[in-house]
């Protein structure tokens, strides 16, 4: 990352931070992060080669996200963010418990901004299946505030319109109104977009939902909770100049990388492609 690296294991305040997901959708995350902290370096990994995690067991999605973090370890990041919301409802609790680095995911930043913004008590959750189905976004809510009430709503066609670049279509619209159309009827002012992906589809979801329902991007608050864990560590980077993106995949690109970098306005140069190590031990 650096012209000169530190000693292996070595972690300072020009250490970058690291951010994986399960693909590319932790993009999002680098934006949001590249906005709010621009002279912070980030190194970006996306387990593309295993890609989704969420249609896998909990026990494997905390493997992977392990095994992944490990290698975030050997770029000597200072902290890491966990920008995908599977791998945050199932495998957090693990990484927090077993990384020498400070981790944050997605879902509580999400949770506290959610809290924070309803008027009359109702947050609407979005998310994948795996993500809905954890109930991880319901638990950190209500845990802040039990008299709130939660709508949830799997929506699964959102990722694959994503990843076709099908920001702005009549069939996206189409779609969008379908999933959203019973958390409005059921009285929802607030929506929490509990995926990755899904602030790529922001101007589509706002255009349904007007000015009536909040819009909670997950990205957006994380980005802010890394910023507060750096001055909370005094990790955050002296460097005068913006900071360095560095982008590594475990399988070859496909199109969506593209279409995630024109949308996000991110200058993705060379891609690396890392090999998942599988330790018998972490």
């Amino acid at each position: 990352m650096n012209a000169q690296e530190p000693e292996a294991g070595a972690v300072t305040r020009e250490s970058p931070i690291g951010v994986f997901d399960s693909g590319i959708g932790g993009l999002t995350v680098v934006r949001a992060l590249r906005e709010l902290l621009p002279n912070e370096s980030i190194y970006y990994l996306g387990d593309t080669a295993r890609v989704p995690y969420g249609g896998k067991s909990a026990a494997t999605v905390q493997r992977y996200s392990l095994e992944i973090a490990e290698l975030l370890l050997g770029e000597h990041c200072k902290t890491i963010v966990v920008a995908c919301n599977t791998a945050s409802a199932l495998a957090l609790p693990e990484l927090q418990a077993t990384m020498s680095i400070p981790v944050t995911g997605v879902i509580q930043p999400g949770a506290q901004a959610a809290v924070a913004a309803t008027r009359n008590g109702h947050i609407g959750v979005i998310g994948t299946r795996a993500t809905i189905k954890s109930g991880a976004y319901e638990r950190a809510i209500l845990a802040l505030d039990p008299a709130v009430r939660v709508s949830t709503r799997a929506c699964p066609l959102f990722v694959p319109l994503i990843e076709e670049g099908w920001l702005e279509s009549e069939i996206t619209d189409r779609i969008v109104r379908q999933y959203l159309d019973p958390l409005v009827q059921d009285g929802i002012d607030t929506l929490v977009l509990g995926c990755t992906h899904y602030p790529l589809l922001r101007k589509a979801i706002a255009r349904y939902l007007g000015d009536a329902v909040d819009l909670v991007d997950s990205a957006e608050n994380c980005a802010t909770a890394v910023g507060q864990l750096l001055d909370a560590k005094d990790l955050r980077t002296t460097a005068a100049t913006k900071g360095r993106l560095g982008l590594a995949l475990t399988d070859p690109p496909d199109a969506f990388l593209d279409v995630a970098g024109t949308a996000l306005g991110l200058e993705i140069g060379t891609v690396q492609l890392r090999q998942v190590i599988h330790p018998a031990k972490i």
